[in-house]
């Protein structure tokens, strides 16, 4: 820096301390500063305020012919909405459905309780299934052609049907899977396996197979079985099969694909199969995006899922009405084809007399029985569905009469003394078997008190089947140990009732679970089963509930029901449906919806 800017600097500082210093000055321009603040106050702030009380009035005006105006708008907008659109389910959406059994396996050849057949009908499909009227319709099928007399049916498939993994399904699959129930050491449940044991079936092109068997009328019912992956199961030992990967990952051909198991914690019989709808399925896709099938294991257990709206809907539900809409659920019953039965053991005690049986049969009034069951069930009184039978209504059945049935013991030598009826000092008792089951208790406890009136006495033994210990079906059913069983026999969209009612069928492996035996039931049985002239087999159908109702090996109680909880928002099982079986609700899976919203009117 030279020397005249240096005297320039300290000059200016001098003059800016002098500045400083002069009170005076300061004074002057401060007063200064403040006049020139208030004047811009009053003009920009102050005298604004001022415009704008006076223009209050305008401004109100203003808001309420604006609010006036969006208030019409919205109103035209809610009656165009009422007018142009309505309320309807919409595709999407995560279903959940709980049901009652345990969940041990996702392979459908053996499948048995409840939950694990309604999985297998997500998971798979068959070449034919039920409709919602209760008959057959194609599904992987497009065609059957019956030949030779009866003996010889021929499948055709129809084209584009894919596995979950992007494999054709093909008639070899169908011929896997027939081949695989056949062999015993599949172990495949004996229910299933005991119906193809004389079938021989053989694949003459991809979309061929070719069923080759003695005359059988009700045959094409057979046509429901679950097909399974060869390219997938050919792999695995026959004897292994059921616990292998594929029974916790399956891959199937139905409308859903598996994409995970869960269980609840370790120790829980909680388990529960997540699904997503399969977008190549061949009948179309699903318009729920997913599926929850949550598996309990006991009734109990379902309602109190239903309480906490855990589940969307519940089937195998058994509870009062009240409970179901108090949860703020709706309750549907749909009757399937199964009868619920008092089953008398005629090779054993009492019930080897067949006028005893017929005695027993008048003493209990079965409308009570049935209501006391439960609400609304349908009465059964023949071995059969009574609609399965042209003129099946028309058949006289034994009525219900107390008196009479009471002076026929005493006929027969069953004295009533002091309240219970003695014939050379042994007492008229026996004991009532049937599973836990509420619906079947109910019904063998007014069994039980209405014979107590006539002086028979008699006990009611429950078996949990649900305990692991119990073995109901090797020491109680096939060792046919009990007087008179309350139980329920699947009958099917078919009145063929041979497996339950042919002599041929005695013994631990068979159905007959009464051991009856007659030689003219037996006859029209095999007539019935042997032509497919549906009024021919009427007419032998007729000639054996006949006999039936005469030997009285068994007394009809109702016909079965399910009750289907579900959330009022669902589209579910439709209103009428006719179910063969429980499963069967899946008639219409396809529209299911879980969800609602407004939708615009198509014209």
């Amino acid at each position: 820096m030279d020397k005249s800017t240096d005297e320039t600097v300290k000059r200016d500082w001098k003059q800016f301390q002098r500045s400083m210093l002069d009170r005076r000055n300061l004074s002057k321009r401060l007063r200064k500063a403040e006049t020139a603040t208030t004047k811009h106050a009053h003009r920009f702030i102050l005298k604004r305020l001022e415009n704008l009380r006076a223009s209050r009035q305008h401004i109100i005006a203003w808001l309420l012919m604006v609010s006036a105006i969006i208030a019409v708008i919205g109103l035209q907008l809610g009656v165009s909405s009422q007018q142009y659109t309505v309320e309807a389910a919409v595709a999407g959406g995560t279903y959940a459905e709980g049901v009652v059994g345990k969940l041990d396996t996702l392979n459908p050849l053996y499948a048995s309780s409840s939950a694990e057949v309604a999985a297998s009908r997500l998971l798979f499909s068959s070449l034919y299934d039920y409709d919602a009227t209760g008959h057959l319709r194609p599904s992987v099928a497009k065609g059957l052609v019956i030949s030779n007399k009866g003996k010889t049916y021929t499948v055709t498939l129809r084209d584009g049907v894919k596995w979950h993994d992007g494999a054709d399904l093909t008639a070899e699959d169908v011929v896997f899977t027939i081949e695989t129930i056949k062999n015993p050491e599949a172990r495949v449940r004996s229910s299933l396996a005991a119906n193809w044991q004389s079938v021989q079936v053989q694949a003459t092109d991809a979309h061929t197979v070719v069923f080759t068997l003695p005359a059988y009328a009700a045959f094409p019912h057979a046509l429901t079985f679950p097909i399974v992956p060869k390219h997938i199961l050919a792999r695995v030992p026959v004897g292994a099969m059921q616990e292998s990967t594929f029974s916790r990952t399956p891959v199937g051909s139905g409308p859903f694909v598996y994409r995970l198991l869960q269980s609840a914690d370790d120790s829980s019989t909680q388990k529960v199969v997540h699904l997503t709808a399969n977008e190549s399925y061949f009948d179309g896709m699903a318009r729920l995006s997913r599926f929850e099938l949550h598996a309990y294991s006991d009734n109990a257990a379902l309602i109190n899922a239903v309480k906490a709206h855990e589940v969307t809907a519940a089937a195998d539900i058994v509870s009062d009405q009240p409970t179901i809409t108090k949860a703020g659920y709706l309750l549907d019953e749909y009757p399937v084809d199964s009868g619920v039965y008092a089953l008398m053991n005629t090779a054993r005690g009492v019930f080897k007399d067949q006028k005893m049986r017929a005695a027993i049969r008048m003493a209990i009034d079965i409308n009570k029985v049935r209501q006391a069951a439960g609400e609304s069930l349908p009465a059964l009184n023949l071995p059969f569905i009574t609609s399965q039978v042209s003129g099946a209504a028309a058949l006289v059945v034994p009525a219900h009469d107390e008196a009479k049935a009471s002076a026929l013991l005493t006929s027969y030598g069953w004295k009533l003394e002091k309240g219970v009826r003695t014939n050379k000092k042994q007492q008229l008792t026996f004991v009532i078997t049937t599973t836990k089951n509420e619906q079947y208790e109910r019904a063998a406890q007014e069994i039980a008190r209405q014979l107590s009136t006539v002086g028979v006495k008699t006990t009611v033994t429950v078996v949990d089947t649900t305990v692991p210990r119990s073995n109901f079906i090797q020491d109680v059913l096939q060792a046919r140990n009990y007087d008179m069983l309350v139980y329920e026999l699947p009958i099917g969209a078919d009145p063929d009732v041979y497996a339950y009612w042919h002599s041929s069928q005695l013994g631990a492996s068979g159905y007959n679970f009464t051991n009856y035996k007659n030689g003219v039931a037996d006859a029209a049985l095999v007539s019935a089963r042997d032509r497919t002239e549906q009024p021919l087999r009427d007419a032998k159908y007729l000639v054996f509930a006949r006999q039936w109702l005469q030997d009285a090996p068994a007394i009809g109680l109702y016909q079965q029901t399910i009750s289907y909880a579900r959330n009022p928002n669902s589209t579910n099982v439709s209103k009428g449906t006719q179910l063969v079986a429980a499963p069967d609700r899946y008639s219409n899976i396809l529209g299911w919806t879980v969800d609602r919203a407004r939708v615009y009117k198509t014209p």
